[in-house]
């Protein structure tokens, strides 16, 4: 019955046009609704700053305007293309080495089969601390491990893409986003209370303790659902051979270890003392703003590149400076129908942007959510449904987050759930829905890996696969923060789950 359904979805989206047109016809959609509403003379209060939100009409003289002059710059200012582009030319170079193919036969030759479903998906969920490196690294990396370990390599891809963007919120260790979404929870929690202060781990312990679950649900999926779903790969992709590492292989691996040690040595003694020359100089205590967490693109890029070639010039693979070169090129190759895709991407969520039609559609859900009237729980329930929901339409979660804090803190403080708590419900909505989410930044990129495998693969078939992550991440979250709230559990340090006033 599940596969039936899915293949309901699946046959239903892969009817739509291709992805790019798609996106194209999202864009002047949204053109004809900015003209629809305006006329409507429809209009929201911003719960922030209390400046009145109304609908920009683009079929206007400035909307024409801004459309034409913004054009270029949409595309090239689109946030996901200049980083995936950088991060896949110091991966090409990798790739083109044999280090990254190397580096494949030696997990496969060493990792038990058994588990290396569980380690793709855990791996995923680790990767959100520079949640690039998972998009535009692991995900692909996966669906080559799978194959050559016989499976389906979408069944990889899957199971990473769960990992990496389905349990964005989930972690081990503490990432950009969490001091992000804290200081604007801090500012809307001061809007009922001036003095209260919240810490950028106060959601630590719980999300600690998520990344095991999401592991092991997303583990379920992909061995239950996932892989009988997609059956025996017929595809043209050729799996990695799976021979004895030769002479030469592993010089090469000896010389991109060496290269690897240095590099880290070179991080660590910049990152380490406080005075380091890695540290933002003007707050060397925030580790976040530091040339590590800040540049992290920038270090795929050296990190894959200085590895490749020191791997390259091992094994002999790379003979002169041209074959480096070579590998760079072929690694943009691959990327030449994202180019596309991001192209109409760009100017879809431009437009969206620019007529208000998200603000407005996020802040309608938030008053009719606030006018319910539940219980502590249902109510924090029926919030995680709301932020998974506009997460469809909305792409950012930060920006979500400072539409939404203002209007959801206050209101939830006044019957005693604390700040911390909110955050929390608000992540686990952000983070189900992401996987499923045309509006996130990295879902045209997912379908073109997925296209590698499957040329007549769209958004219908990413949507498909996905589904049933989305359902068991979100089931998953939603009764661990019953059990947490039951129990009583600290969310993180000096993070309390109840708001009492003072």
């Amino acid at each position: 019955m599940i596969d039936r359904f899915l293949g309901f979805v699946e046959k239903i989206g892969n009817a739509l046009p291709h992805p790019a047109t798609l996106f194209a016809g999202f864009a002047f959609g949204v053109v004809i609704l900015s003209w629809v509403f305006s006329q409507t003379g429809l209009s929201v209060q911003h719960p922030g700053t209390g400046e009145m939100i109304t609908v920009v009409n683009l079929i206007s003289q400035d909307g024409i305007y801004l459309m034409l002059t913004k054009l270029v710059k949409n595309f090239t200012n689109f946030a996901p293309l200049g980083v995936v582009l950088v991060a896949m030319l110091g991966i090409g170079i990798a790739e083109g080495s044999g280090l990254i193919g190397t580096l494949i036969r030696i997990l496969v030759l060493k990792s038990p089969k058994s588990i290396i479903t569980f380690v793709v998906v855990f791996a995923g969920v680790l990767s959100n601390t520079a949640s690039e490196v998972g998009y535009v690294l692991l995900v692909p990396l996966s669906a080559i491990i799978f194959l050559a370990f016989g499976k389906h390599p979408l069944a990889g891809l899957a199971a990473a893409f769960a990992g990496v963007s389905g349990g964005y919120s989930a972690n081990l260790l503490l990432g950009t986003i969490d001091p992000l979404l804290q200081g604007i929870s801090q500012e809307a929690a001061q809007i009922i209370d001036p003095s209260y202060s919240i810490n950028a781990a106060c959601n630590y312990y719980f999300m600690f303790v998520s990344t095991f679950f999401i592991g092991i649900a997303g583990t379920i999926v992909t061995e239950k659902i996932v892989i009988p779903r997609l059956g025996e790969y017929k595809g043209d992709e050729v799996a990695e051979d799976i021979h004895p590492l030769t002479k030469d292989e592993k010089r090469g691996l000896l010389y991109a270890g060496i290269a690897a040690l240095i590099l880290t040595t070179f991080i660590l003694v910049g990152i380490i003392p406080e005075n380091g020359f890695l540290r933002y100089s003007e707050d060397p205590s925030n580790i976040f703003k530091s040339a590590l967490m800040k540049g992290i693109v920038s270090w795929i890029f050296i990190i894959a590149a200085v590895c490749g070639i020191a791997y390259g010039k091992g094994s002999g693979t790379f003979k002169n400076d041209a074959d480096i070169m070579k590998g760079m090129g072929k690694s943009m190759e691959t990327m030449s129908s994202y180019i596309v895709l991001v192209f109409f991407a760009a100017q879809f969520v431009a437009y969206f942007k620019w007529t208000n039609l998200g603000l407005i559609c996020a802040v309608k859900g938030a008053q009719f959510l606030e006018t319910i009237g539940l219980d502590k729980m249902p109510l924090l329930i029926c919030f995680i449904f709301l932020a998974a929901l506009i997460n469809l339409v909305m792409g950012s979660a930060s920006a979500k987050w400072t539409l939404m804090a203002p209007v959801f803190i206050p209101m939830f403080m006044l019957v005693g759930i604390s700040p911390e708590l909110t955050q929390v419900a608000y992540r686990i909505g952000d983070s189900v829905t992401n996987i499923i989410s045309p509006m996130m930044s990295y879902f045209a990129l997912i379908v073109a890996f997925i296209q590698r495998y499957d040329k007549n693969a769209g958004i219908g078939t990413v949507i498909a696969t996905m589904l049933p992550y989305s359902i068991a991440f979100l089931i998953v979250w939603v009764v661990l923060m019953a059990i947490w709230l039951m129990l009583g559990l600290p969310i993180g340090p000096n993070s309390p789950l109840h708001y009492i006033p003072n």
